[in-house]
């Protein structure tokens, strides 16, 4: 009772519980668990130090590749950080909890995406589906579409569900075209299960 009491006490531990419970196989830095919870730094090493304490993460050591991108060397670096300790005796419960259920009801989606320009369409999927098969999580069709707003809009789900988002966003005009050309990309998420919650163009 002690260590389910630790458990739940703040939004920051419930955001990095997270990001550890999807991502199980990854080391993180205490500066990238700040960073992908948005977390104050000093908060985060707090609320490490506590997971540390019951035994929900480990300390670890190893490597990653960095770098391979826009023509950029890849690059093997050492990180000293925290990994999941997935024998934890909570584990799956846990996950279950926080991971396995819907992370948003849809009027919070629709308002997270309302400043993003003049929204046309929002389908989820993915993670928002409990479908681990989805090709994407989320398409977004809008126009006027303001990029600063929707990498807040991105970055701000994915610190509350603790992964990254597969998303697509489209200007209006370029989603119809490519719904008549049968778009692979398009079509793996409308020809799956997924969900409408915003239809202004009548898909």
């Amino acid at each position: 009772m002690e260590t389910l009491g630790k458990l739940f006490c703040s939004t920051a531990r419930v955001k990095i519980l997270r990001l550890f419970l999807s991502n199980p196989e990854r080391i993180y830095s205490p500066e990238d668990v700040a960073r992908r919870s948005k977390v104050m730094p000093r908060e985060a090493r707090k609320e490490l130090k506590l997971l540390e304490s019951i035994d929900f993460i480990k300390a670890k050591s190893g490597s990653m590749i960095i770098g391979g991108v826009d023509g950029t060397a890849e690059e093997k670096v050492q990180i000293r950080g925290f990994q999941t300790n997935t024998l934890f005796p909570f584990f799956s419960a846990l996950k279950a909890l926080l991971v396995n259920t819907a992370p948003f009801r849809k009027e919070e989606i629709i308002s997270r995406f309302r400043g993003v320009g003049r929204v046309k369409l929002i389908v989820i999927a993915g993670v928002f589906t409990q479908d681990e098969d989805s090709r994407a999580d989320i398409l977004v069709v809008a126009d006027d579409i303001k990029k600063r707003a929707l990498d807040i809009a991105v970055k701000g789900i994915e610190a509350e569900i603790g992964r990254e988002l597969h998303y697509g966003v489209f200007e209006s005009k370029d989603f119809l075209y490519r719904i008549g050309v049968y778009d692979k990309f398009v079509r793996d998420i409308l020809d799956y299960p997924h969900e409408k919650i915003v239809d202004k163009i009548g898909i």
